[in-house]
């Protein structure tokens, strides 16, 4: 029975199945608006979609081929000597001539070959510090572009509220104008304020957008169609990071490492290899054959290998001698913002208590007795007041932008993204 209806109505039934599919297309959130970007997807996205993560992952494969070549020992030789090829008197005829074949293989002594893949394994590990280290430049700007975005965000609140503010006190004017209280230049300067309060709501709109543009192209996307999450904007945190921590001293601490590898295969030179042979002769005077052997070894290796020994030696403590330096330079890099995120944190805190109150304030009781229609305020008293309070804001704002700028170098100092890098390596 079912089938003989849907039979019967075939275009009622695609009509309607079409209806229900635009309707569940135009109900379903998109990406952007399904939830508001914070800076974890945004950091997310660029740990694993950026070109350069190819880039590094190039450089660890290239360093991870090096460990497996230092592994491979000294090659065999097979090798053939001809003697006696031609010359003169009894040596002019080819019949006197001795052909030799021969396999030579070379001992290596001293763990050079240990020595040479422990080498190759620490010059592995500075290669990944060294990624590590691109990718929280890279990181941090995203950071930082993630500021500039939210502090564009924080700035069209301002300039919607300036816009408000200014059209209620065009008409205002405008009534007190109508009531011969105030000159008509009155209108035109209050209809002027009003045009530059749009003209910066737009431009605000617009640095927003362009802010939002370029957070995206940090992930290749081209556009800036979606939102921002600016609650942390607003947020003021004094933590201060833990003591001896940062990549830079993590890349330096592989180097030394990698010095003191060098300068234990340098070590391992001192001690020369072996070589053996052993071979056929063939006697073409005669076709009778004999069985040859030898072998050598280097001499003087120990005088002859000083210089590599001792250039080990400097490079290990250069690189022990930087860390001392990089970690005093942090630290006092670290104390100085630390001490301006706590001074900026400081003004912060007391333009939100004390400043903005009082400008809000202040322009209630200007824009109050402005509406009362006496001659007690006038159109200047008035947007004096209301200009104080968007400067208010403002310097809120830029303190607010200054504020997580030096937290992104702070995170930065400290490596406080790396795992978002961890998790990345991990998928790949």
């Amino acid at each position: 029975m079912f089938s003989i209806f849907v039979a019967h109505q075939p275009v009622r039934l695609r009509r309607a199945l079409a209806i229900g599919a635009a309707i569940a297309a135009l109900s379903a959130p998109s990406v952007g608006a399904a939830q508001d970007l914070s800076l974890s997807d945004a950091l997310s996205r660029v740990a694993t979609g950026d070109p350069s993560v190819a880039v590094n992952a190039a450089r660890l494969q290239a360093a991870d081929a090096a460990v497996i070549q230092a592994d491979v020992r000294p090659r065999d030789v097979v090798g053939v000597d001809v003697e006696d090829f031609t010359g003169t008197g009894p040596y002019s005829s080819l019949g006197r001539s001795q052909a030799t074949a021969w396999y030579e293989r070379t001992w290596e002594r001293g763990g050079k070959r240990e020595a040479r893949v422990g080498a190759a394994r620490f010059e592995l590990g500075v290669t990944a510090e060294r990624n590590r280290l691109r990718m929280l430049d890279l990181l941090a700007q995203v950071q930082a572009t993630w500021v500039e975005a939210l502090a564009a965000e924080a700035v069209i609140s301002i300039a919607e509220q300036r816009l408000a503010a200014a059209q209620q006190v065009e008409g205002e004017v405008g009534r007190r104008v109508g009531r011969a209280l105030d000159p008509l230049f009155a209108a035109e300067r209050a209809r002027t304020t009003t045009t530059q309060a749009r003209i910066a709501l737009d431009q605000a709109r617009e640095n927003a957008r362009i802010a939002r543009t370029t957070l995206a192209s940090y992930w290749g996307a081209t556009g800036g169609d979606y939102s921002l999450d600016t609650t942390p904007f607003t947020i003021v945190e004094r933590s201060r990071p833990p003591a001896d921590v940062g990549p830079e001293l993590a890349l330096l601490t592989a180097e030394r490492d990698a010095a003191g590898a060098k300068v234990r295969l340098a070590e391992t030179s001192n001690v020369g290899d072996p070589s053996a042979r052993v071979g056929l002769r063939h006697f073409g005077q005669g076709n009778d054959v004999a069985i040859m052997v030898g072998g050598s070894i280097p001499l003087g290796n120990r005088a002859a290998n000083r210089g590599n020994v001792a250039r080990a030696n400097a490079e290990a403590q250069v690189a022990e001698a930087e860390i001392a330096v990089a970690r005093a330079q942090i630290g006092r890099e670290i104390d100085r913002i630390v001490a301006e995120r706590a001074a900026l944190a400081t003004e912060i805190d007391r333009i939100a208590r004390e400043v903005l109150p009082s400008a809000a304030r202040a322009v209630t009781l200007v824009r109050d007795g402005f509406a009362r229609g006496g001659t007690a305020f006038t159109f200047l008293e008035v947007n004096q007041a209301q200009q104080a309070e968007v400067d208010a804001r403002s310097r809120r704002v830029e303190l607010l932008r200054r504020f997580h700028l030096a937290g992104a170098r702070l995170d930065r100092l400290t490596g406080r993204h790396v795992p978002y890098l961890s998790s990345a390596e991990n998928r790949r």
